[in-house]
């Protein structure tokens, strides 16, 4: 695959959280993304592994295609003639790194990497709903206490009458 059919890909991917080029690359259509999120998957394991970076703290901090040597090929024509055919190919290369104590507070200010946020949404919800239930299962104890007094008086009214 050439190295012009990589670079509009990698030119949206670059400068982004390893979890937002993820997610770019997931919904591109082109063919030559399947082939980056490959290579963006091998180098954030050969960072991890490696190198012991923390994977949440990794961002895309450059990615380019350069073409590699042209293979070229004949195909036969009519009346003995030969076309040319190039095979095009391409080195592609993404380098990802840490990002640094002052990004990540950016990044935290504006709402954090969107699996961080996720994240907290998630905890959130469950501790709304942890504190519904709370709420609920002691609104039912009461008033099953309060339902039981009503009954118990109601009873006693009618004896006396």
């Amino acid at each position: 695959m050439s190295a012009s059919k990589f670079r509009p890909v990698l030119d949206q991917m670059r400068g982004l959280d390893v979890t937002s080029a993820r997610e770019l690359l997931s919904l591109h259509e082109v063919g030559a993304a399947a082939i980056i999120q490959k290579l963006l998957k091998s180098a954030v394991s050969n960072a991890v592994a490696n190198n012991e970076m923390d994977e949440e703290k990794l961002y895309v901090k450059a990615c380019f295609a350069d073409e590699s040597p042209t293979i070229k090929r004949f195909r036969p024509r009519a009346r003995g003639r030969a076309n040319t055919r190039l095979r095009r190919g391409a080195h592609v290369t993404i380098v990802v790194d840490e990002m640094d104590e002052n990004t990540l507070k950016t990044l935290a200010a504006q709402g954090g990497t969107e699996k961080s946020d996720r994240r907290k949404r998630v905890a959130a919800s469950q501790a709304r709903a942890a504190a519904a239930a709370a709420t609920d299962a002691k609104s039912e104890a009461t008033s099953a206490d309060a339902g039981e007094a009503t009954e118990s008086s109601a009873a006693t009214n009618e004896e006396s009458k």
